[in-house]
């Protein structure tokens, strides 16, 4: 991908910060036992890192980005990510409520600070390529098109009126979501925004009370 997406106003959102997230998601993929990952250990991350080749190959170097390739590519991406993400989840949790299979509760408490972790990284991009119609459209919609409200939004007199958000924002949204099951500052305000954060919530529901809370009383 190339390093900037442009809009009309001359603001810019760094790519590469989307690049390294991508990055840190399948390496910590990688990091996970054997035992949570779909299939041999190495087939998803490898087959994530083609997609993020062939994404930066078709991707149009171009101030504003619309491309129908470059959309289907990011999104079966992340939608890779997360059924693999998901996936670790629901072994984990099958193995919880099987008496006797975990004896070990210190893979377990890393295991899920690895899927909490990759939880908010993937619905980082989710809301990024989302919002708007991706960054591509998002840099030329007025603001009531976009699927989430932000503060620099709700202020007319705000220092910067033309302000757009960028992957830095999305990222934070998502963050909290998972901390504090609330959108924060950020409002969604369309269905198909408040079904994905309502997904993020339900997933760091159960990393954090079923299989953090259940490590903790395998170590105690």
């Amino acid at each position: 991908m190339s390093g900037y997406f442009r809009n009309q106003h001359h603001e810019f959102d760094p790519v590469w910060h989307v690049q390294v997230a991508m990055l840190l998601a399948l390496s910590l993929q990688l990091l996970l036992p054997d035992t949570f990952t779909f299939g041999l250990h190495y087939i998803l991350p490898w087959v994530e890192g083609l997609l993020i080749i062939s994404l930066s190959l078709t991707t149009p170097r171009a101030r504003t980005f619309k491309s129908l390739r470059r959309r289907i590519n990011v999104i079966t991406l992340i939608a890779t990510i997360t059924v693999a993400n998901i996936y670790s989840l629901i072994v984990i949790a099958d193995h919880l409520l099987r008496p006797g299979i975990i004896s070990d509760g210190k893979p377990l408490i890393l295991s899920a600070i690895n899927i909490f972790m990759t939880n908010i990284i993937i619905f980082a991009l989710w809301y990024w390529e989302m919002d708007g119609g991706g960054p591509g459209e998002r840099m030329e919609i007025e603001k009531h098109d976009q699927d989430f409200l932000f503060a620099q939004h709700r202020n007319e007199l705000y220092k910067h009126p033309k302000w757009k958000p960028a992957f830095a924002d999305y990222l934070y949204i998502s963050a909290v979501n998972a901390m504090s099951f609330s959108p924060g500052d950020a409002l969604p305000l369309s269905r198909r925004a408040k079904m994905l954060m309502l997904s993020q919530a339900i997933v760091s529901l159960v990393t954090i009370f079923l299989v953090a809370a259940r490590a903790v009383g395998i170590l105690s």
